[in-house]
């Protein structure tokens, strides 16, 4: 096979070792492609007219809701990886010893890729679920896929010790890519599934990634003093209680990388419970209004819909205990509703974006998202967890408000949203922009949330909403909640936030408000 030329000096010692590849690899004479792994489905498969495929999609693939590569046709860059240490931490003792360094795929500057079934829709193959199987691994070290659930706890997927894993149909799963040393790996999955008429499909694909020399950063500096809120940012916000406003948000559904301005229809005006299902809260800015609407990605095709016509229902399959060390949910113990960062099967999966192409191709610079107020029975907090454990509060109800998180265009990104009580939650959302013309747009409505099962969701229905036109907040302010206002100190405010090098990241980042758990599917 010709030998190929590298994309850019950055993937070069990649390209070099896709030279070897055989039989899948790209035409003779075709440059492999480079892909950015943050954000993106390394593993995408697909049910179509009966066949199971495996590919790769990049973020922007993801959002234009394109099949994606073929696996060995692709350059997984190394540029955005971080070397970190094992914690001390017995759920992590899957990657080694406690302080051996390993090496991530991603920072988590950009997001966590994913393993996703999004197009393998309910009901297309027996047990709703399709199987991936590692079966080999060629490199000089060891080799895991692992996730972490809302409240830091480790799960591997596949490696040495879990050699297959069953995915639910229509689910993306955020994944850590690890590696032990540096060098060339050569990565074999294999995927299978049993259609419904019986028939087993499969597919296989192999993985090309070059782990640079492990390198820890040099020691975490000082954390730097919380900012507080500039007054003059913020829209002026009412002591009076507004009405009671729903508001929808949550859960994994097929299709949550659907292009926003092709595949979700406009606002509907259907009432909608949503108990599960993928959702995701995002501002629009159609005919020159700026306004925050809900994708409901439950229903084929996503529809766009108001919040005031949607309420999110948290079940009490959400309902967990308080670990230790989790002092921000609550006594130790405690009963806590979850709503998780990665997807868990009927637990509803809270997002928000700032995908839609409107704001994409409008707006100039961060979308800032405010929490304005909070009225509910209990404390609400969201929060993103690390991959190595512990947390980064986003938005806590126990603070003063309002409380600010920066967003960036083209951002698609989910955190866990937990609740101390049963009842029913809303919560004033804000979110701001510049247009590309210079115009300051701002709109507020009322996200409600049914917590528990006992909850009726029906009087969270018909919230307020923002008028859109630009300078002040609309309607659905709720009180202000809290002790003391304090930004949250994100560390970079991603979804995969590193130790180590990733927290120093962090500190170069504490000028701007805290951003979120951040992909850009």
């Amino acid at each position: 096979m010709r030998r190929r030329a590298a994309v850019r000096v950055g993937v070069a010692a990649l390209a070099l070792a896709v030279l070897s590849l055989a039989g899948t690899a790209a035409p003779v004479g075709a440059a492999p492609t480079p892909v950015d792994p943050a954000g993106a489905d390394l593993v995408s498969l697909a049910v179509v007219d009966g066949d199971l495929s495996m590919r790769v999609r990049d973020a922007s693939q993801l959002v234009r809701n394109e099949d994606g590569h073929t696996p060995a046709d692709v350059l997984l860059s190394p540029e955005g990886g971080v070397t970190v240490r094992v914690p001390d931490n017995p759920q992590f003792s899957f990657l080694g010893t406690a302080g051996r360094m390993v090496w991530s795929l991603t920072s988590g500057d950009a997001g966590m890729p994913g393993f996703d079934t999004t197009r393998v829709e309910r009901g297309a193959v027996r047990g709703d679920a399709v199987t991936v199987s590692l079966t080999a691994v060629e490199g000089p070290g060891r080799f895991a896929v692992y996730t972490v659930t809302g409240l830091g706890t480790a799960r591997q997927l596949l490696g040495v010790d879990a050699r297959d894993v069953s995915l639910p149909a229509a689910s993306r799963t955020p994944v850590v890519w690890a590696f032990g040393e540096a060098g060339d790996y050569r990565l074999t999955l294999a995927s299978s599934a049993t259609l419904t008429t019986g028939a087993t499909v499969t597919a296989e694909a192999t993985y090309q990634v070059s782990v640079p020399p492990l390198r820890p950063g040099p020691a975490l500096p000082p954390p730097a003093a919380a900012a507080p809120v500039e007054p003059a940012r913020q829209s002026p916000l009412t002591e009076a209680k507004a009405p009671a406003a729903p508001r929808a948000a949550p859960l994994s559904t097929p299709s949550m990388s659907q292009p926003m301005a092709v595949n979700a229809a406009p606002a509907a005006a259907e009432r909608r419970v949503i108990s599960d299902g993928h959702v995701d809260m995002g501002p629009q800015l159609v005919g020159g209004d700026w306004t925050i609407r809900i994708k409901d990605d439950a229903v084929s095709p996503a529809v766009w819909r108001e919040l005031a016509d949607v309420v999110l229902h948290a079940k009490d399959n959400a309902k967990t205990k308080v670990p230790a060390g989790s002092d921000f949910l609550g006594k130790e113990g405690d009963e806590v509703w979850v709503l998780p960062q990665g997807q868990l099967p009927g637990i509803v999966w809270p997002g928000w974006n700032t995908q839609h192409e409107s704001v994409v191709s409008g707006i100039r610079g961060d979308v800032t998202w405010t929490l304005a107020g909070v009225d509910g029975p209990g404390r609400f907090t969201l929060f993103l967890t690390k991959p190595f454990g512990g947390a980064d509060v986003l938005f806590d109800s126990a603070k003063a408000l309002p409380q600010q998180l920066a967003i960036p265009l083209n951002t698609h990104a989910h955190g866990s949203w937990a609740f101390s009580e049963p009842g029913l939650y809303r919560l004033s959302v804000q979110m701001s922009g510049t247009t590309t013309d210079g115009r300051a747009v701002t709109d507020t409505k009322t996200l409600a949330i049914a917590v528990g099962d006992d909850t009726d969701p029906g009087p969270g229905f018909g919230g307020g909403s923002g008028d859109g036109s630009g300078d002040e907040a609309g309607d659905g302010r709720l009180p202000r909640t809290g002790e003391s206002w304090i930004l949250p100190a994100v560390g970079g405010g991603l979804l995969l936030v590193l130790a180590g090098a990733l927290l120093i990241l962090a500190a170069r980042r504490r000028g701007r408000a805290g951003t979120g758990a951040i992909t850009t599917p």
